[in-house]
């Protein structure tokens, strides 16, 4: 049985573009083994991920999450049993933010700023699905 998970975090440390390049470089890696796909986006000390995969295997992955260190207020923003994944291509997409149009965040959000703490997990799945359609995805 295929789910969507979708979380938000806060870094407890600053995160430079090599630390990120990192993460993204292990997910990568061992995702496919796991069978998870999935997108990620980190901006001014917050996390927002997307994990599709099988029940286990995301729930697994979460509850890593959870417990690592590197990660605080962790806030379940979605979980759903799917039929089909909307990211199968990818190990690991991640955002691009120098391409993401700050109007489509003011779309589902009180501001500009990316703060899934104050959206709903509804608004973050549908910016994240306007993301994809927009091209603001990097993945490799």
């Amino acid at each position: 049985m295929l789910v969507r998970l979708m979380y938000a975090s806060r870094a407890t440390a600053a995160f430079s573009e090599a630390d990120l390049a990192l993460i993204l470089k292990t997910s990568r890696e061992h995702n496919p083994a796991e069978g998870i796909t999935g997108l990620l986006c980190y901006s001014d000390g917050i996390f927002v991920q997307v994990l599709e995969g099988g029940r286990e295997a995301v729930n697994a992955r979460y509850k890593h999450i959870v417990l690592d260190k590197r990660h605080r207020d962790v806030v379940l923003l979605g979980y759903e049993e799917i039929v089909e994944r909307g990211f199968p291509g990818w190990n690991m997409g991640q955002v691009n933010l120098h391409r993401l149009n700050p109007a489509l965040v003011l779309k589902y959000s009180e501001t500009g700023r990316l703060d899934p703490y104050a959206m709903s997990g509804g608004a973050m799945a549908a910016l994240f699905r306007e993301m994809c359609a927009s091209g603001a995805i990097a993945v490799s």
